[in-house]
């Protein structure tokens, strides 16, 4: 099982949505930094450039906090709302995610490690795309 001090450092980040709602697909390309925090924690912060159908490319950040709490990832968002979680190792379902009428699921892939993937599906009366993130190791 992965723990903080594997995800801890700098990740290359690429991203592909496919946006069936919206009938277009969009990438994103950036890096992922996760930084310790506390006894059990990581900041994950992730900066780079998207592009979504034939918009102009713009820049976009988020962040989530992760706390590793008895063999799982309980990621939250930066105001410290409740995501998901994840149990950091093989190929595993995290916990899915509801966000008003739209439901938001989750797998991720360790199985490559030190590459990783995280894809999700995003399903509701608002949106309707999967999102699939590759993380590269070897930028730290």
């Amino acid at each position: 099982m992965l723990g903080r001090d594997d995800f801890a450092g700098r990740w290359q980040v690429l991203r592909r949505i496919d946006d069936r709602h919206g009938a277009m697909q969009g990438d994103f390309t950036g890096v992922a930094e996760l930084q310790p925090v506390g006894e059990a924690g990581l900041i994950y912060t992730e900066s780079g450039q998207m592009r979504i159908g034939a918009a102009p490319v713009m820049q976009a950040t988020r962040r989530y906090l992760w706390d590793f709490e008895g063999g799982l990832v309980i990621v939250r968002f930066a105001d410290g709302r409740d995501f998901h979680s994840f149990a950091p190792a093989g190929q595993v379902a995290g916990t899915d995610h509801p966000c008003g009428d739209d439901h938001y699921t989750v797998v991720y892939d360790f199985t490559r490690w030190p590459d990783w993937r995280a894809t999700w599906d995003v399903t509701g009366p608002r949106k309707d795309y999967t999102s699939v993130t590759e993380y590269r190791g070897g930028v730290r």
